[in-house]
Order: structure tokens, then sequence, then C-alpha cells
């Protein structure tokens, strides 16, 4: 059984990388550049993003389906909240800038451009409607705590961008479509549908391209890097599946959040390092560097995720 797992979702990961390795050769091609890149990443956030949400949550109301969006919404801030607590404990660097990365690193997730593809491949739109929760509320938390955290100072935190942040818009309109039981018509539902289609291609594309830009060597040769990705990949997607797989919680919603646990460290990583004068060249070491191992962790997690919740 987890044989026939592992093949199957190390398949669905394989054409991610296939996906991300069109993204490197264009990169080094020089078709796609930086500033295009840069272009296309904000295609994604303010327009695909939200519309995978609204068009995940074209749904048939009822209120044990609203149960479980709270229900999912609180288990993915205790997820969030149990890694926050476990880097606390584990990373105690005296250099700041470092200290901070590596926690972040470990914290957030690439679950909105790693996650949301795989979840829509091996758990159709069950998957895609947990996880436009776990990522509504990983960007609450990122946006909050990790901002704070990764400047040092509350002054950062803005309550505007919360409240304008893309996937945020995207959940709240899908969550209002889904409980009023508004049906989009179809000259409406149809372009969020081929928009919300493009969630899969073009962060591969994306990711492909800075792959060109990254310097691996940091992250390979600094044992805290490692100890980092170890963190990232392996154990918190397994402790968060033991911990949800007593409860008899629901199946899709157990796989989709290990899907979202077992993707590389965010991209926001090196934003918000280079933003906020901190370790920008470890940050993108990780990102790069777990982008590259999640080949083989992402579908042994999601594997053992499929063995010990069987249909």
């Amino acid at each position: 059984m987890f044989v026939e797992n592992l093949l199957l979702i190390g398949g669905q990961v394989l054409v991610l990388f296939v996906l991300i390795g069109v993204g490197f050769a264009c990169g080094k091609a020089g078709a796609i550049t930086e500033h295009a890149a840069k272009k296309m990443t904000d295609i994604v956030l303010y327009v695909v993003t939200p519309c995978v949400m609204i068009n995940a949550f074209q749904r048939e109301f009822t209120f044990e389906l609203l149960g479980k969006v709270f229900l999912s919404a609180g288990i993915s801030l205790a997820i969030l909240v149990c890694s926050i607590l476990l880097v606390k404990l584990i990373f105690h660097d005296r250099d700041i800038a470092r200290r901070k990365v590596l926690q972040f690193s470990v914290v957030f997730s690439n679950c909105g451009f790693m996650s949301l593809p795989l979840q829509k491949a091996l758990l159709g739109d069950e998957g895609m409607f947990f996880g436009s929760v776990f990522v509504a509320i990983f960007n609450v938390v990122v946006w909050t705590y990790g901002l704070v955290d990764m400047s040092g100072s509350r002054k950062a935190l803005s309550i505007k961008k919360i409240a304008l942040n893309p996937g945020i818009i995207g959940f709240v309109l899908g969550l209002i479509v889904f409980v009023t039981g508004v049906k989009l018509p179809v000259f409406i539902s149809q372009p969020i549908m081929h928009l919300a289609n493009l969630n899969t291609p073009l962060p591969m594309l994306i990711i492909g391209y800075y792959l060109t830009t990254a310097k691996l060597k940091q992250a390979f040769t600094d044992a805290a890097g490692y100890l980092a990705m170890f963190l990232r990949l392996a154990v918190i997607p397994v402790a968060a599946l033991f911990a949800m797989a007593p409860f008899g919680l629901d199946r899709s919603m157990v796989i989709a959040f290990v899907i979202a646990c077992s993707a590389p460290t965010a991209a926001t990583t090196t934003m918000f390092a280079a933003k906020f004068d901190r370790d920008v060249k470890l940050s993108v070491g990780v990102v790069a560097a777990s982008t590259l191992l999640s080949i083989v962790t992402m579908p042994l997690a999601v594997s053992l995720a499929f063995t010990v919740c069987p249909a």
C-alpha cells in the first residue's frame, strides 16, 4: 500500500518538478527575466490565488461543511502555533539575523504555490477546499506573527496589509458565496475556473526561474540549515499527521494539511529577510535547497498520510 501510494504521489510531484524544470530552462535561456517573474508572481498572488479560493468554495452549503471550515481553520492555526513553539525551543543562535531566518523558514511552508496544485491533483475539489482554508490562516499568521517576529517590531504590523491580502480577500469572497448559496453565472464562474487552473503551471515556472538565481552552497554546508530543512520537510508533516490521525477527522482534510505541511520553505522567507536586513543568503539557500529536496520528501510524507488514512 505504501509503495503504491509512493509511486502515485511521486508521479504527481514529478509533474510539478517537470514544470519547475521548464521554468529553470526558460530562466537560463532568458525567456523568463526577473521583471517577468515578478509580474507573473503578481498575477498569481492578486488574480489566480483569489480565483482558486472562490472556485474551491463553489459548493452546496451545508452546516456540516461550514463546521468543517471552522474546524479546519482551528487545526491550521494549531499546526502553525505548535511549529512556532517548536522553533523557539530549538534555535538559539546568538546571531539574530540567522536565528530569525531559520525559525521563519521552518514555520512557513510554500503552502500556496506548491501545495494547492498537489492537493487538487490528489484529492480533487475536497483537497482544494481544505487547502484554501489552510492558505487563508497561513496568510493571517505570516502577516501578523511572521511580520512582527522577522522585523523585531510591532510597528511593522499593519491591519491594512492583512485585510487587503489577496489570499484573505479570496477566502472571504469564497466563504460569502458558499454561505449565501449564490450560484455565479457562467460568464463569471467559467473565467474564475480558467484562472484558477493557472495555479499549477505559473507558480512552478516562477519557482524554476528563481532556482536559477539561488546559491545552494550555504544551505548545504550549514548544519543549522540542514536542521531547519529536516524540521520543515519531515518532522512537522509527520507530527501533524499523527496528531490528527486519532481523532477521526475528515480524511481529505488530514491529507490536505499534511501536503501543506510537507511543502518546502516559503519564498516569503527571503522577501522578509531582505526587507528587514536578516540573513538573505541563508534564506535564499534554504528556500532553494528545501524546494529541491522536497521532490523526495513530499512523496514520502504524503504517501505515509494516505497509508495511515486509507479510503
